[in-house]
């Protein structure tokens, strides 16, 4: 197979982000980290300039990949061997585990030496000590790629990241199926009257109902948030304001056209009826564009998420970045690694591959990104985002808010009485202690 900080930010980030999807459990609570790690903590006083850095004798990596991703790595780690002989195994993990996998493999010795997480996780991960900040290549990392980006993988004015590629979701349709692609949420539910039959397994769209990274749309479109101050104010809610209830109020109206149980509307079903020509709009992120485009061909189109309550539809977004855990015998080993596979041509690689957005500069004013119909739309739908909050609290919104959409969708409870209790919720687990 996520990942509202930045709020201000979010409008200006010239293109799209693949969270996979982001969010989902939240992390246990972390395995304490060592006293003394001394070949993670040896880092010079001053930056060192790139071609200064050479890998330790010896060195070997451990690097964590998503499955969906893991063509891109095969190519970037045989490349970086050839150029540095430095041997590269890499283990497939989901990137929404890895800061949890991390803390309990990482002090033994048993983690990755370079991991891989959506930047919401970061805030966890610099809580309890888990990544190193990108001190060698700070320079250059922060002049290669976009403003939002940069902004997205640091933490408390310190970079840990290096940034590989921006994610967000949009509207995938059949045109052999939607003549007039539907520009509101009203449309599709007229459209979707005409086409969706539950006995024959035939619906006008889908989305994870229950899962707030996709949800996010009805929550937020109409002024609805989910920590004020850009995703920095914890203790300032927004997730039951009226411009949320507005935006819920819509969502509920869909289960008429979409009439299957929120737990029942996974990955691998929506997958699995797009292509068979049962589904007509999909709301997914680019990790589907590869085997959306090779099922579908011509047929593929994709637009921006239709508007709610009159609103542009606000998405999540996030930014999908490489990190130097804090646990490695061979920090200058990988923390070349993640600059070599977070390069211009690295990005390129990725997007060719699985249809991810560059945040590299360089890489967005490509042809091969410029005149891509899809990466494109994905840019369009970028600029109505929002990224997802990094602080660690982060942690403890997923389950209560997903506890609740599964309750407005499935059991039809009232909207706002929902959306206070799961804010109650979200606000007991931030005075018990961040991600507990």
């Amino acid at each position: 197979m996520k990942m509202k900080k930045l709020l201000t930010l979010a409008a200006t980030f010239t293109l799209a982000f693949s969270i996979t999807a982001c969010g989902g459990n939240s992390p246990t609570p972390a395995a304490e980290a060592p006293a003394e790690n001394p070949p993670a903590q040896e880092t010079p006083a001053e930056n060192t300039e790139a071609p200064e850095l050479k890998p330790e004798e010896g060195a070997k990596l451990i690097v964590w990949e998503s499955r969906d991703e893991r063509a891109y790595t095969d190519a970037v780690a045989k490349e970086f061997t050839e150029k540095y002989g430095v041997e590269v195994t890499i283990e497939e993990l989901s990137p929404t585990d890895q800061v949890t996998k991390l803390q309990q493999d990482g002090p033994s010795g048993l983690g990755a030496d370079v991991v891989l997480f959506p930047h919401d996780n970061l805030g966890k991960a610099v809580a309890t000590n888990l990544v190193l900040p990108n001190d060698y290549f700070e320079e250059k990392t922060k002049s290669s790629n976009s403003e939002a980006a940069i902004q997205g993988v640091s933490y408390d004015g310190v970079l840990y990241g290096y940034p590989r590629a921006a994610e967000t979701y949009l509207m995938y349709y059949n045109k052999d199926l939607v003549k007039e692609v539907p520009t509101t949420m009203e449309e599709v539910i007229e459209f979707s009257k005409t086409f969706t039959d539950k006995s024959k397994n035939k619906y006008g769209i889908m989305f994870e109902t229950g899962n707030l990274y996709f949800a996010y749309p009805f929550l937020a479109s109409n002024g609805g948030y989910i920590f004020g101050n850009g995703g920095a104010d914890v203790n300032d809610i927004g997730l039951n304001n009226e411009g949320a209830v507005k935006s819920m109020e819509v969502y509920a109206s869909l289960k008429e056209i979409l009439p299957v149980k929120s737990g029942d509307i996974t990955p691998d079903i929506k997958r699995g009826l797009f292509t068979a020509g049962d589904l007509a709009m999909d709301i997914n992120g680019p990790w589907e564009l590869g085997g959306y485009k090779e099922a579908l061909g011509d047929k593929l189109g994709v637009a921006p998420i239709p508007t709610i309550g009159g609103q542009p539809a606000v998405s999540f977004s996030g930014i999908k970045a490489w990190y130097v855990s804090s646990f490695t015998k061979y920090p200058q080993a990988a923390r070349l690694f993640a600059d070599f596979a977070t390069s211009k041509e690295a990005q390129l690689k990725l997007s060719a591959l699985v249809g991810s957005v560059p945040t590299n500069n360089e890489a967005q004013q490509d042809d091969q990104i410029k005149n891509d119909e899809y990466v494109s739309a994905f840019t369009e739908q970028f600029k109505s985002s929002q990224p997802m909050p990094s602080v660690p609290e982060m942690a403890n919104v997923w389950s209560p808010v997903g506890a609740a959409l599964a309750e407005i969708w499935d059991n039809n409870k009232d909207v706002k009485e929902t959306l206070d209790k799961a804010v109650s919720q979200v606000k007991d687990l931030n005075s018990g202690g961040a991600g507990e």
